[in-house]
């Protein structure tokens, strides 16, 4: 099979890169316990980003990676990466044998760019990756099927960015749905072509806290959605959940009571805000959850599970949960 020039190398270890020096944990402000920093922005020019090409973003889950940076990957080649993958899918499916690159298979790979996604300039365009099947019988004439979609973007990472080598490009956050499967095999692709590592990103409690308290005292257009928290109570026989959903004007009255700067959040605001909630739940019911362990916030801008799942709710707020996400990714980069 045709392969990318120069991109044939050893698949690298976990958390470091084959080619270059290691990365260490970027001193990001939001994956670790950060004392301060400013709350998401909504994208540069939301006049310039085209509604169509982020909708089918929304409303999706969406399973988080972090993603090393990608050894001589080029935005020019896009096609000829979706020609490549395609024969390295088809290739699988028969069990390894050889695919001849350009005839018509199955299942269709494209690759594009999005390049409204990104939150500066020097930021690399986001790239999506789409598989879609036809029906093997007359397939020219039957409609396409979305089967999986998978997208690279950087948001806001100049920090990573100014730090890595000249032959490298930082898309340091992958979000894919759709079956595991095929996430496994177009990962294994990207890994062995650019030289890069997959890992699977979480989200800690403390992060789905900060989250918790930025959205609520985000702006919405439409009709707010109650901020619910998911509260795992540990060291039981069998699992329980507590969902704690409080009214969106209720939640953006507390935080207005908190935030000291408008437009800035600190660890400060984020531990008063979680306090007083969990204080008003044991006013009510008795229930310490300071105890429990904190695994999913809900709210009108967006949701996001411990497991590193999100679902973006609010187009406006799109680049500014990225820009989030990204910074997580970034800290997970070793």
């Amino acid at each position: 099979m045709e392969s990318v020039e120069g991109a044939a190398r050893t698949l690298p270890s976990i958390g470091r890169l084959s080619r270059g020096p290691p990365f260490g944990r970027a001193q990001g402000r939001f994956g670790l316990s950060p004392s301060g920093r400013l709350l998401p922005p909504a994208p540069r020019s939301q006049e310039n980003v085209d509604p169509q090409q982020t909708a089918f973003l929304l409303r999706k889950q969406w399973t988080l990676y972090s993603v090393t940076p990608l050894y001589r990957f080029s935005g020019a080649r896009l096609r000829d990466y979706g020609r490549l993958l395609g024969a390295f899918i088809a290739a699988e499916k028969q069990k390894g044998l050889a695919v001849e690159v350009g005839v018509e298979l199955d299942i269709k790979v494209a690759v594009s760019s999005l390049p409204d996604l990104r939150g500066s300039d020097q930021d690399q365009a986001a790239v999506l990756v789409q598989l879609s099947s036809r029906s093997s019988a007359s397939r020219k004439n039957s409609e396409e099927k979305l089967l999986w979609s998978g997208w690279f973007c950087c948001v806001s990472g100049d920090d990573l960015s100014e730090r890595v080598p000249e032959d490298f490009t930082c898309l340091p956050l992958f979000l894919a749905n759709g079956a595991e499967s095929y996430t496994s095999i177009v990962g294994s692709w990207f890994q062995k072509t650019f030289d890069c590592c997959f890992r699977r990103l979480a989200i800690s409690p403390l992060n789905l806290s900060w989250m918790a308290a930025m959205w609520t005292g985000c702006k919405v257009d439409k009709t707010a959605s109650a901020l619910e928290l998911v509260f795992s109570v540990p060291s039981l026989p069998q699992p329980l959940d507590i969902l704690y959903a409080i009214h969106p004007e209720d939640a953006k009255d507390l935080w207005d009571t908190v935030q000291k700067t408008p437009g800035e959040i600190t660890q400060e605001e984020v531990d008063v805000f979680m306090d007083c909630l969990y204080s008003h739940f044991h006013r009510h019911f008795k229930i310490r959850l300071s105890a429990t362990k904190l695994v999913k916030v809900s709210t009108a801008i967006a949701s996001a599970h411990c497991d590193g799942f999100i679902k973006f709710l609010q187009s406006q707020y799109l680049t500014g949960v990225l820009m989030l996400l990204t910074e997580l990714a970034i800290s997970q980069i070793q």
